[in-house]
């Protein structure tokens, strides 16, 4: 990397690892296109909901996802953890991974957005999001735009992606995976399909990437070029 080399920033959370195995596919990507790239995940350290979330699987799956719904509907915050890698300001652009919980964005995603660092971090600067979710990812998606742009951000693009099976059939595989580790073939007798990311997700994530850093190639020859010309 020289001085020169667009600086990316992907900050995300993540319990199963889905977020994380999106976020090294683009990080695969953005460094294959030259730039110099950092992650930040955000740690959920809020005693009233972390310890859950300590150990996977998750102890009691059902009563632990249906535990966080009250925070969920009334769009609560909690307590978190920053890297430091999410407290600067000098990148040229942020990546945003918001895992989808109840519909909307998950507690430590919202916290960091609603911080003091997202506001230094995204001040003027461009940022895109991806949500990974098992059905419904609009609702999330838009609040972390609307988040960012509330605190300076120039939202770019977003993309999700969502788990195989329909409703009733992915919330089953989501639960069994939960409540066991592993994808099983079925749960409460019914027959399921795996959870998680589906199979061509390395090759989204890295289109998504390399569309970004199209963008972000295209806005600094603009920003080079003298201002009667750009």
């Amino acid at each position: 990397m020289n001085a020169t080399s667009p600086r990316v920033l992907l900050v995300y959370y993540t319990y199963t690892q889905q977020s994380r195995r999106v976020v090294e596919a683009m990080s695969e990507a953005f460094r294959e296109r030259g730039c110099d790239v950092h992650q930040a995940r955000i740690e959920l350290t809020d005693p009233r909901y972390a310890e859950r979330f300590s150990r996977f699987p998750l102890r009691h799956a059902f009563l632990d996802i249906l535990g966080m719904l009250p925070a969920q509907l009334r769009g609560a915050s909690g307590e978190i953890s920053i890297p430091d890698a999410a407290r600067v300001r000098d990148y040229d652009l942020v990546c945003i991974g918001s895992p989808t919980w109840w519909l909307k964005t998950s507690v430590p995603i919202r916290t960091f957005l609603k911080s003091d660092a997202a506001g230094v971090l995204l001040d003027r600067k461009r940022f895109a999001a991806f949500v990974v979710c098992r059905r419904y990812w609009s609702i999330n998606l838009k609040a972390v735009k609307k988040l960012g742009a509330k605190k300076g951000g120039d939202y770019v693009d977003g993309i999700h992606f969502s788990f195989a099976g329909g409703q009733v059939r992915s919330l089953l595989s989501l639960l069994s995976y939960f409540g066991h580790g592993e994808n099983r073939e079925r749960y409460l007798g019914v027959r399921i399909p795996p959870t998680n990311l589906k199979p061509d997700f390395r090759e989204q994530a890295r289109a998504f990437a390399n569309e970004l850093a199209d963008g972000l190639n295209s806005s600094r020859s603009d920003d080079s070029l003298p201002a009667a010309l750009a």
